[in-house]
């Protein structure tokens, strides 16, 4: 089921601009998860958030077993040093072992369960076989070289809390206790447009040439690729003209069965920007103009779900509404800071900012801004940062080119040497 926007007031800025943690703020607050839970795959878990805590069922390891291949003995036996035993059976992985008699060691393989009565494996590269007998060149204490039962995981103990976002290693870990299913929230609906009649699809241009004064729709291409990560359910309205009809249009028919609408383009102040006038049309724009470079004119709002009082859709309930800016770099790392976390609070995960590092400029930076930059930044070889030379927010090579961002505070020069915030690309995976 979808989450409930209702309209209210917001901390609108009456014309001046949000700092970034102001407006995290805002949206955080804003942001409701999904009602409701679904049964998926284990497999076909990655990305979904938990929305029940798994309990473990079973031990693991389920009972005592080697570490590596060798010879299960008791410690006792192989006291004196240099003990020759008997070989009196051989256990492989996923067989059941007799019990180890009292003078005799049993040929062990990794994964294989510790027969009763052993206490302890020789890793086979200090003993030799000779015959049906087996020399332990070792001393071997108790408990050596075992996994023991339930080590890793306790039958009836916590594993994963509600509001973990599943990756591979978490859906590891679910299936090592036989979980077939996990139950998850609901997939995020989400409505995506974009504003500017200079807009051209790659494939569409006419003979293969743009028309004049034309671009290609790079930030289509960005925003699939940043929802898919975020295991979204897109529908893509494609390029809207620039009109103020056509735009409120769009964002009536997405409000009707969407839980978030994300524009791209359209949100500044131009006589071509429509998107900030429809929405307030159509709803309400709680803030508009972040204290960001790039990116300054994000707006965060909701759109209504039909008309009021009407009997069609939703009345008196909305969709969630995030205009971006239409240049990519702008758009894309305005996704990162500030779309991505309302989007898996929505889907309800804990844990759903980014951590930063300091790390050494190796390079300078005299131009300081009034507003907080993210600066596109490479590691190098001598585990500093270097800067892309041109960080304008239509250049998208120093996405590619960069390793991530540096957060870099209003009105602060860098000069090399400095220790910066640096956020990995990795930590908005």
């Amino acid at each position: 089921m979808a989450a409930k926007a209702t309209m209210s007031s917001g901390p609108m800025s009456n014309g001046a601009m949000l700092t970034v943690e102001q407006a995290l703020a805002a949206m955080a607050a804003g942001a409701r998860p999904l009602e409701g839970c679904e049964m998926v795959a284990t497999e076909a878990a990655c990305g979904r958030v938990l929305a029940q805590p798994l309990i473990a069922g079973v031990d693991v390891p389920p009972a005592d077993n080697s570490q590596m291949d060798g010879y299960a003995v008791r410690a006792a036996d192989c006291a004196g040093g240099a003990a020759r035993l008997p070989v009196s059976q051989r256990i492989a992985a996923g067989t059941e072992p007799a019990a180890l008699l009292p003078g005799t060691a049993a040929r062990i393989f990794t994964g294989a369960f510790i027969p009763p009565g052993a206490d302890a494996v020789v890793m086979q590269e200090h003993c030799t076989l000779d015959g049906d007998h087996v020399t332990v060149g070792h001393t071997p204490q108790a408990g050596e070289w075992i996994r023991r039962r339930g080590e890793d995981i306790a039958a009836g103990k916590p594993m994963l809390a509600a509001g973990v976002r599943l990756q591979a290693a978490q859906m590891g870990l679910a299936a090592s206790v036989g979980l077939a299913l996990l139950p998850v929230r609901p997939r995020l609906k989400v409505a995506i447009f974009f504003t500017g009649d200079e807009l051209t699809m790659p494939g569409q241009a006419a003979g293969g040439k743009l028309a004049p004064g034309a671009i290609y729709n790079s930030n289509r291409y960005l925003l699939h690729g940043l929802l898919h990560k975020l295991d979204c359910q897109i529908t893509d309205y494609g390029i809207v003209a620039d009109s103020l009809a056509a735009t409120r249009a769009t964002l009536r028919a997405a409000a009707s069965t969407h839980d978030l609408i994300i524009t791209s383009g359209g949100v500044s102040v131009g006589e071509e920007d429509h998107v900030k006038p429809a929405v307030e049309a159509e709803g309400h724009l709680h803030l508009w103009q972040i204290a960001v470079k790039p990116g300054k004119p994000l707006a965060f709002g909701e759109v209504r779900r039909g008309e009021p009082g009407s009997d069609k859709g939703h009345a008196g309930e909305s969709a969630f509404f995030i205009g971006l800016p239409g240049n990519p770099v702008a758009s894309f790392i305005t996704f990162l800071l500030f779309v991505r976390p309302f989007i898996l609070r929505m889907q309800g995960a804990a844990a759903p900012g980014y951590r930063s590092y300091p790390m050494r400029a190796d390079f300078s930076w005299p131009r300081a801004d009034v507003r907080n930059e993210f600066l596109r930044a490479k590691i190098n070889a001598q585990g500093g940062l270097d800067l892309f030379a041109n960080q304008g927010s239509a250049v998208l090579t120093s996405l590619v080119w960069g390793d991530g961002l540096i957060d870099n505070p209003p009105g602060h020069c860098i000069a090399p040497g400095d220790i910066v915030r640096f956020i990995p690309f990795s930590e908005f995976s």
